[in-house]
């Protein structure tokens, strides 16, 4: 047991702490608190644990042996190396922790405002679709329902025409799950290549499948049907707007050199010559 005159101070490293503990094992409670102080005061001299702080040890005898003072001088170096090993892992401990307290969030603030005061219902089937060549898109998002600002989640249904399809596209930042109300949707799906082969899944979902899409897959889906339409509801987790998490393949393919284009593919660059080479997001199209 080590009293309060062996506990380190605010001057003292706890280097020295675990050399005592070390040099001098406990003996019952009994602690006069010379030990850590004679201690304390020769490594600081010579780096060397005395035995003039315990005269009643035999080793205290040898002191001035060469070999005991090399064997004193590489206690107190490893044990104080120990020490500052302790205490470097306990503060990362703490700061681990530090960063791992959940932050309140202020409950006058404006989004827990926004989600008392603003309105909880969206009728999403009824609110003006962005029409395009192929079908329609309706969304819930912060801007057009904003009882979800703060919230990281959205939601989207998609009408396509028979031949209409979802240009080839990728979210950078977020997900999407997909929920075949009717019809049919044929996929793809392409993963990443950690094995050295992409993985590409192709396949088709039919009313009540759900589709997971992870976060920046390139991926789209298409109207297999040939007389019904296909109607899809899609749920992301952020709320901005779709168009500031959408990144089509014809923006990525226009926004390439075509000689890069070509050198990639590995076709000469009159290969992509009829290829339009405006930057648009497509969205929506449809089959010829």
């Amino acid at each position: 047991m080590i009293c309060a005159a062996c506990r380190p101070g605010p001057n003292t490293t706890v280097g020295l702490f675990f050399a005592v503990q070390t040099r001098f094992p406990t003996r019952g409670t009994r602690c006069d608190g010379n030990e850590f102080r004679g201690l304390r005061r020769r490594s600081t001299e010579g780096l060397t644990v005395s035995d003039e702080a315990n005269p009643g040890s035999d080793d205290s005898r040898a002191t001035n042996a060469p070999e005991k003072n090399l064997l004193n001088r590489r206690t107190a170096i490893g044990a104080g190396a120990v020490g500052g090993g302790v205490l470097a892992g306990a503060l990362i401990a703490d700061a681990a922790r530090s960063d791992a307290t959940p932050q309140h969030t202020d409950t006058t603030g404006d989004i827990n405002r926004n989600l008392n005061q603003a309105p909880h219902l969206f009728k999403l089937t009824a609110a003006d679709p962005t029409v395009y060549q192929g079908g329609t898109l309706r969304g819930a998002n912060e801007d057009t329902f904003p009882v979800l600002r703060g919230q990281n989640g959205a939601v989207y249904f998609v009408h396509l025409d028979v031949g209409g399809m979802r240009e080839p596209h990728w979210h950078p930042t977020a997900w999407e799950m997909n929920f075949v109300i009717a019809g049919r949707a044929k996929w793809t799906v392409l993963g990443t290549h950690p094995d050295g082969a992409y993985r590409n899944d192709v396949f088709e979902a039919g009313p009540g499948d759900l589709v997971f899409v992870p976060q920046g897959f390139f991926h789209y889906f298409e109207n297999a049907g040939t007389v019904d339409p296909l109607q899809v509801l899609i749920v992301f987790n952020t709320s901005a707007d779709e168009t500031y998490d959408d990144i089509g393949i014809v923006a990525a393919f226009n926004s390439l050199p075509r000689d890069v284009l070509a050198t990639v593919f590995g076709v000469p660059v009159s290969a992509f010559a009829g290829i339009p080479g405006e930057i648009k997001p497509v969205v929506i199209t449809k089959r010829p």
